[in-house]
């Protein structure tokens, strides 16, 4: 376990009254390719050419589904948490579902907040939970990066790598008096859409189909990202965000046992200073595992898990900044 943070707010009643969802983190998975690329001390990974998105997170999701111990058929909901999907239609969900639990008769859908999309869909999942419209959601992440890249591009080049990782989160018996259950505890999301350019991906869509390539501008087709304003631009906006966060939810550090930040860049550690969280108080494997964009914050959460940093009673706050810009946070009791 982490030692907890000395605190950045005063001490408020966790959740100033509000009712916790109650959830259970009942499983989760991981896939990393097994091809590797450095850059320095920098370690990437990448997916093969005979591999698909659908493949790394089928087995991300059979993963989580085995360490629940559940069987695909148990699933009611299948919620796909990525940046860049399989193809415009259909939903990345129904294709998951088709791969790892075609008789489940669940519900799958898309939730896109790019690189916070995890976030997103645990939030989302909870309030679902919450009110007993579902048992058992499967939440699946993960981004083949590699393959958006322009290799003209250093910075974006030498910082993403291809991964997935799903997570089970089942019902959990509880009310707004059970103080002690797992769930969430609650959750912030904004969007400052001044910075709507600072990293996007124009082309494969409606505003450039991808039948227009031959004709269009083949850098709509890569990704691209002014990486200096990106920057600047969340360490604007991240301090208040964060009070308003904490605020809200009625924490401050020194009830966090972990935080769980988006593996942005290689200045992780300068936004998390902005903020006041200290240096044994985050997970920052940026070298290890580079930006795997939407299954940045799940897999360095399971990774946590199996580590055993963190762990069951154990409060953690999932975090990050995407494009958007948005700033997404959730906290989190296991």
């Amino acid at each position: 376990m982490t030692r907890k943070g000395t605190g950045m707010l005063q001490h408020r009643p966790i959740g100033q009254g509000r009712p916790v969802r109650p959830c259970r983190l009942a499983g989760w998975g991981t896939y990393l390719p097994d091809e590797v690329v450095t850059f320095g001390a920098q370690t990437r990974y990448r997916i093969p050419d005979g591999m698909s998105q659908l493949d790394m997170l089928a087995a991300a999701a059979e993963d989580a589904l085995r360490r629940a111990d559940l069987r695909p058929d148990d699933i009611d909901c299948i919620i796909a948490a990525c940046a860049a999907g399989l193809q415009p239609i259909p939903c990345t969900a129904a294709l998951v579902m088709e791969r790892v639990a075609p008789r489940a008769g669940a519900a799958a859908f898309d939730v896109n907040s790019t690189c916070t999309s995890f976030i997103t869909a645990v939030d989302i999942a909870s309030r679902y939970l919450a009110a007993g419209d579902y048992e058992r959601v499967l939440i699946v992440s993960g981004d083949v990066g590699s393959r958006f890249l322009d290799a003209g591009h250093r910075e974006s080049f030498e910082l993403f790598s291809d991964a997935a990782a799903a997570v089970v989160l089942t019902r959990e018996p509880g009310g707004d008096s059970d103080v002690a259950a797992p769930g969430v505890l609650g959750s912030l999301q904004q969007t400052w859409p001044a910075h709507a350019h600072d990293t996007e991906l124009r082309g494969g869509l409606s505003l450039h189909p991808a039948q227009s390539y031959a004709d269009g501008d083949p850098s709509d087709f890569l990704f691209a990202m002014d990486g200096r304003r990106a920057l600047l631009g969340m360490l604007a906006v991240l301090p208040d965000f964060f009070t308003r966060f904490f605020d809200r939810v009625g924490l401050d550090l020194a009830d966090v046992d972990l935080v769980v930040p988006h593996q942005a860049s290689r200045a992780l550690g300068i936004a998390m200073r902005r903020i006041g969280i200290p240096k044994d108080a985050y997970v920052d494997r940026v070298a290890e595992f580079g930006n795997m964009v939407s299954s940045s914050v799940p897999f360095m959460l399971a990774t946590s898990l199996d580590e055993r940093r963190i762990g069951p009673g154990d409060t953690i706050v999932l975090c990050g900044t995407a494009a958007g810009l948005t700033a997404n946070a959730l906290a989190l009791r296991l």
